[in-house]
């Protein structure tokens, strides 16, 4: 009984060291892989945990590679999973690509990866293609009327240019500078209802998809509606802005006039004033005489009847004029 106490003990720690060196070494990982056909050394599994690869991101892809018939590297797979990319959609991309009869090398399928861009979909694009659609674009047609097109843009994935290639954003922008473009060049808006593929014809024809990472199969209008009269909201502002630039002249030269007008008030008061001046003079110039003889009493006299007699005929005809204007008066209230 003493002896099996430390006997047991001894299983005891050798089953917990074998629990550790198997958690360590993947054995199971290492049976799975050569019953799959793939050629891998424990010691490489070993030397992935050292490297602080997690083995099975690097052996489940082989083996779907080789099950494939894909000739592929572990030391490439595990430079790319160092490198940050994902593996296990750089071998699916890779499958389908051989699948699909398309040309795509492993290094080029990692590039992709890295550059950010999803391999497996940008495949999966290539062999069916997949429709981009355009928000409502606004463009004016020559006569002044918006018209409002929607476009839908069949595109390929372009394998070759997908690294460093625009993307759907730039397919977008282009399409919608072709078809303001296109509208803007129409004579009316009528043309462009009567004949939407203008519109496509000649946006296909400006090779849009130059530099992207897409191939432009086909552009199709969706949509298309007839919007605002710009012309004539153009025409209109423009008019009220020449109305409110003729009243401003307009006021400019009417205040004109008023200070022009205060001036020759102002003129006349002072040539009043110099008359007053002047009628001030008058007795002084006849005293003058009077004392130096040059004028005689008589003469004195005769001036102020004359002066009395001018006086009585303008009292006289102020007289008749109030009676002409209150008769005046009187017919208009009759």
């Amino acid at each position: 009984m003493q002896g099996l106490i430390p006997l047991l003990i001894l299983i005891a720690i050798g089953f917990i060291l074998l629990s550790i060196v198997l958690s360590f070494v993947p054995v199971g990982l290492w049976i799975t892989a050569h019953f799959s056909g793939v050629r891998i050394g424990i010691f490489t599994l070993i030397g992935m945990r050292f490297r602080r690869v997690l083995p099975i991101r690097i052996v489940n892809p082989m083996i779907k590679a080789t099950k494939a018939g894909l000739d592929l590297s572990i030391d490439k797979l595990e430079a790319h999973y160092l490198a940050g990319g994902d593996v296990n959609n750089v071998a699916d991309a890779l499958i389908a690509a051989q699948r699909a009869d398309i040309n795509l090398e492993f290094e080029r399928a990692a590039a992709i990866d890295l550059a950010g861009r999803d391999v497996l979909q940008a495949v999966q694009v290539s062999v069916n293609p997949k429709v981009i659609e355009t928000p409502k674009i606004a463009a004016v047609a020559k006569d002044g009327i918006e018209v409002m097109a929607k476009a839908r843009v069949t595109v390929r994935a372009n394998i070759e240019r997908l690294v460093g290639g625009a993307g759907e954003e730039t397919i977008i922008a282009r399409v919608g500078e072709g078809i303001v473009t296109t509208v803007g060049s129409a004579a009316t808006h009528k043309d462009v209802l009567e004949n939407p593929d203008l519109i496509s014809r000649t946006v296909l024809n400006k090779g849009l998809d130059a530099g992207t990472a897409y191939e432009i199969l086909s552009i199709d209008i969706a949509d298309i509606d007839i919007g605002r009269n710009i012309g004539a909201h153009l025409q209109t502002d423009q008019a009220e802005a020449d109305k409110r630039i003729a009243q401003a002249k307009a006021e400019e030269r009417r205040a004109m006039a008023v200070a022009k007008e205060q001036e020759m008030k102002a003129a006349v008061e002072e040539m009043r004033a110099k008359v007053v001046e002047a009628e001030a003079e008058v007795p002084r110039a006849m005293a003058t005489a009077l004392r130096e003889g040059k004028m005689g009493v008589m003469d004195y006299y005769n001036m102020k009847n004359i002066l009395a007699d001018t006086n009585m005929r303008e009292a006289i005809s102020n007289v008749n004029k109030s009676s002409d204007d209150d008769k005046e008066k009187k017919d208009t209230k009759k």
